[in-house]
């Protein structure tokens, strides 16, 4: 980091991609109390009965930092008010996967519900990890359709963008992948995810692969193309933090990161923009672990997150996406238009193949890394 350049004094991310600071969002702090207790007051389900669950909790597995700000906001506080029960948000490693398959198998509940990226579950559901859930009900009917499977139910979706400095491209600006490989239309420095996800899918759009053909991933065809800038990435950032610090602080000028990473940068006052052209997108939400003695309460609270006015709240402090479009009913438009699932951005996002990570991750990451040390 350049020490002569500004410090990010946001708060201090988490390494979950959604995350995002907070400081100077669009909507004042006045303006955000007043519009929680005007929807707080409506989300209080009067299906929910309260005297019988006062006495229940829940404890809900989560990335941590500004998610459990904003689902405490849209879900837990709400689930209190209307049935009495304490969900308790605790934080839970990046992927969790394999202590929830260890939880299942020593029948040791650390969490009744947890927050999984549809490539955990693709894993989880494949070994059998996760309870059926019961998806009828008209606020599940308007969940999008890559948001929803037997086991398990999406809430947010978050992107991996190419971020640019604006006041280092003033005329013409980056607009694809192909443009972060273009260091002579584009110079300057550069930073990239040191992980095989979706740096192996920019590779391949940035090498002209259109994305209808990008699954299954060209392995070999990526890590070629792979070889053309690896002299020109200045850095390889492995955590949420260190990418919105990069570009905050005009250590790069271009670079691959998650979309929240991008938007904290921007709510900072940083001169940042997102090009949300062949972003990848991710969906996150919830599930059951196998044989959780709370299923029949974590079922309810998961139905409880799918409602569009609550799904409208948690924005505020993530720059995820909500899974219920109608949610963006209740969404300020300067809001909106930063978020993955907003109409214009999601048209031009391309879905990440869980199924293709789930069965290559591991040779992957370990091919990738071999890569980097040759």
């Amino acid at each position: 980091m350049n020490g002569n350049r500004k410090a990010f004094h946001g708060p201090t991310p988490t390494t979950e991609p959604a995350c995002r600071a907070t400081g100077s969002t669009q909507m004042s702090r006045r303006r955000l109390i007043k519009g929680t207790l005007a929807i707080g007051g409506a989300l209080a389900a009067p299906s929910l009965i309260r005297s019988s669950l006062a006495a229940e909790r829940l404890v809900i597995g989560v990335p941590g930092g500004l998610y459990e700000k904003g689902w405490s906001l849209a879900f837990t506080e709400p689930f209190k008010q209307a049935t009495g029960v304490e969900a308790v948000l605790v934080a839970r490693p990046f992927y969790p996967s394999a202590q929830v398959q260890a939880q299942v198998e020593a029948k040791s509940y650390q969490w009744d519900v947890v927050s999984l990226s549809k490539a955990d579950v693709d894993l989880l559901g494949r070994s059998g990890s996760l309870e059926a859930l019961d998806l009828s009900g008209p606020d599940i009917d308007q969940i999008m359709p890559a948001a929803k499977r037997p086991d398990w139910l999406g809430i947010d979706v978050y992107g991996t963008v190419l971020a640019y400095r604006s006041d280092t491209f003033k005329t013409a600006a980056p607009q694809n992948w192909a443009d972060l490989w273009d260091p002579t239309r584009f110079p300057g420095r550069r930073a990239m995810y040191k992980n095989p996800l979706y740096t192996l899918e920019t590779a391949l759009l940035a090498d002209g692969v259109s994305p209808k053909q990008l699954y299954p991933l060209d392995v070999p065809r990526a890590f070629k193309k792979l070889d053309q800038i690896r002299s020109k990435v200045n850095v390889w950032w492995d955590n949420g933090s260190q990418s919105t610090q990069l570009i905050h602080d005009h250590a790069v000028d271009l670079m691959a990161i998650w979309n929240g990473r991008a938007q904290a940068a921007i709510d900072d006052g940083a001169p940042v923009k997102i090009v949300w052209n062949q972003g990848i997108s991710t969906v996150h939400g919830f599930a059951i672990p196998k044989g959780s003695p709370k299923k029949a309460l974590g079922q309810q609270f998961i139905k409880f997150c799918a409602d569009a006015k609550r799904q409208s709240l948690f924005p505020r402090y993530t720059a995820s996406g909500p899974t219920n479009l109608q949610a963006y009913k209740y969404i300020d438009q300067a809001l909106a238009q930063n978020l993955p699932t907003a109409p214009q951005n999601v048209a031009v996002l391309i879905e990440q193949d869980v199924a293709f990570w789930r069965d290559h991750k591991e040779e992957l990451i370990t091919k990738f890394n071999e890569w980097l040390l040759s």
